[in-house]
């Protein structure tokens, strides 16, 4: 009877987690932000609680500490063994998952906490939003109702951007994206210089298949720059309707300023926003899930598994 169990035994690369086991490695890991802090950094339609904070977070940001720091001390001794003395390198960190799944605000606690740590105080926070293709080059390709699939980004650029993050170069550009006119915007850059930590967070950035073209296969990939990768999951059904509740709130909101892209749907009911909302998650954002975002999940080093309510259920991390 044992053997016959064992033999239906599935191997898994993940150790998998509960909440409430989860929540027991945080130890004595300090609570740093406030609720004012917090309320800064929580999407639109996310209410993220301190306790949230301290029970997923905390334990994820002091892994993180441990890792940066063995990290570190692994390219000292690779230095000391090369007999010169090298510039730091950052500590990079990729966040994946699908639209509205709440990213956004998964990366922006974890810079607020692990800027906290005394060893690593400077990280930076950059969206691949930015390199995404001019909307006037979507345009030209065709590609312009594409947005935010692979081929939408310009991924040759955000390669060499990482690698010159990676090199330790003193300054590194990267573009801006606005989200209100949907479009980069040239007249605005983010400067990186020699941060302790960078996260890296989008839709596709543990993508492998296909190249910035869509014709050939690449054979450097973004997340080749990883020292570690985060993939936050949930439920289809639930990811689906904080995107529709999202589109509700913008339409009251970020809609109604004459300057956004989106400004059309201002004016739209609440019904009606309902149904377009429906349409462009199911043409669009459900396809790119499905196509290129879901199955890049098992690549991660660690899955933030959510349930209703933004609320991690379970926490997988990759075995080492």
């Amino acid at each position: 009877m044992r053997q016959a169990s064992m033999e239906k035994r599935t191997f898994s690369p993940y150790i998998k987690f509960s909440r409430d086991e989860w929540r027991n490695l945080r130890e004595a890991t300090p609570l740093t932000l406030t609720e004012a802090e917090l309320a800064t950094l929580h999407g639109l339609n996310e209410q993220v609680s301190l306790a949230e904070v301290e029970e997923i977070y905390l334990p994820l940001t002091r892994l993180l500490n441990l890792y940066v720091g063995a990290t570190q001390n692994l390219y000292q001794a690779s230095h000391r063994f090369l007999g010169y003395a090298g510039e730091k390198v950052p500590y990079i960190i990729g966040i994946a998952g699908s639209v509205a799944v709440g990213k956004s605000t998964t990366a922006r606690i974890i810079q607020a906490l692990l800027s906290r740590w005394p060893n690593h105080p400077k990280v930076d926070l950059v969206t691949t939003d930015g390199f995404l293709f001019p909307n006037r080059e979507l345009e030209r390709r065709g590609i312009m109702h594409r947005k935010g699939f692979p081929e939408s980004y310009d991924t040759r650029k955000l390669i060499h951007f990482l690698a010159d993050v990676k090199s330790g170069k003193p300054e590194v550009i990267a573009p801006v994206y606005s989200h209100l006119t949907y479009d980069i915007v040239p007249s605005e850059q983010i400067v990186v210089r020699r941060p302790d930590i960078v996260i890296l967070e989008g839709v596709n950035v543990l993508q492998t298949s296909r190249s910035a073209s869509g014709n050939r296969p690449m054979n450097v990939f973004v997340s080749d720059f990883f020292d570690f990768s985060i993939y936050v999951d949930a439920q289809e059904s639930f990811i689906r309707g904080w995107y529709v509740e999202r589109f509700q709130k913008l339409r009251e909101t970020a809609f109604r300023d004459a300057k956004s892209y989106f400004h059309r749907y201002a004016s739209l009911t609440e019904d009606e926003a309902n149904e377009t909302a429906l349409r462009i998650w199911e043409e669009i954002n459900a396809k790119n899930l499905k196509e290129n975002i879901l199955p890049t999940k098992q690549r991660a080093d660690l899955i933030l598994q959510k349930g209703d309510h933004h609320m991690v259920e379970r926490v997988h991390l990759r075995k080492i």
